[in-house]
């Protein structure tokens, strides 16, 4: 069996695992639509003020609903020790981070997928004409945010106080990734793309970057 099919085999897993408690997804969608509700209510402002603090609005919304979700992502695994029988199964230990960040890169493209229109709906404002590019930005946020916060996920876990932790640990090494991703979204939302070339970039790199380090350090990381 190689390498994908054991991400295939973990990622099913996961996949039956939530569809039979539904924690995480309830936990982070309920939290996102709530957030955008609250926000389209009491913020009254022009147009002009929309498209200045949307960008902001969205992102902050979908980063605590993503810690929401990642503080559950390792939690059954902790409990009564199931985590050791992960560490037993005759497949990389890398395996188990790569079937955890898709699986949270699935639940939080759900979120997004049903929680942006309704920040649109709320704050009554139009699609951007650069549509392919919010998606683009979009996804390179998230995977970005996921991959980094997958690997800070188990980290947490290990301890007492992860609900605490995890954010502690996260929102330092995600601030960067916020600020190119406000950035990106508030030129595509009005629609001056010229200044979005830096940002975009460095988006890919601090992806690339967690990419990497979290997957070379998961198997050290499950020996703590």
């Amino acid at each position: 069996m190689n390498f994908a099919s054991k991400v295939q085999v973990l990622l099913w897993k996961e996949v039956k695992s939530e569809l039979r408690t539904k924690e995480m997804l309830s936990a982070m969608l309920v939290f996102a639509l709530l957030v955008a509700v609250s926000f389209g209510f009491a913020l009254e402002i022009a147009r002009d003020e929309v498209t200045k603090i949307l960008p902001g609005v969205i992102w902050v919304t979908l980063t605590f609903a993503g810690i929401l979700g990642l503080n559950r992502s390792f939690v059954a695994e902790r409990q009564n020790d199931c985590i050791y029988g992960l560490m037993l199964c005759p497949v990389d230990r890398s395996a188990i981070y790569v079937a955890k960040t898709l699986m949270n890169l699935l639940l939080m493209a759900i979120v997004e997928l049903i929680a942006i229109p309704m920040f649109f709906i709320m704050f009554n404002y139009p699609l951007p004409a650069s549509l392919g590019m919010l998606i683009l930005v979009l996804f390179l946020g998230t995977y970005s945010f996921m991959v980094i916060g997958t690997f800070l996920s188990a980290l947490a876990a290990s301890t007492r106080i992860s609900e605490i932790l995890l954010p502690i640990l996260m929102i330092p090494m995600i601030v960067p990734v916020l600020i190119c991703a406000v950035q990106v979204t508030g030129g595509i939302f009005s629609g001056d793309l010229s200044g979005i070339s830096l940002y975009l970039k460095l988006l890919i790199t601090f992806g690339a970057i967690y990419s990497g380090l979290p997957f070379i350090l998961f198997d050290y990381l499950l020996e703590v």
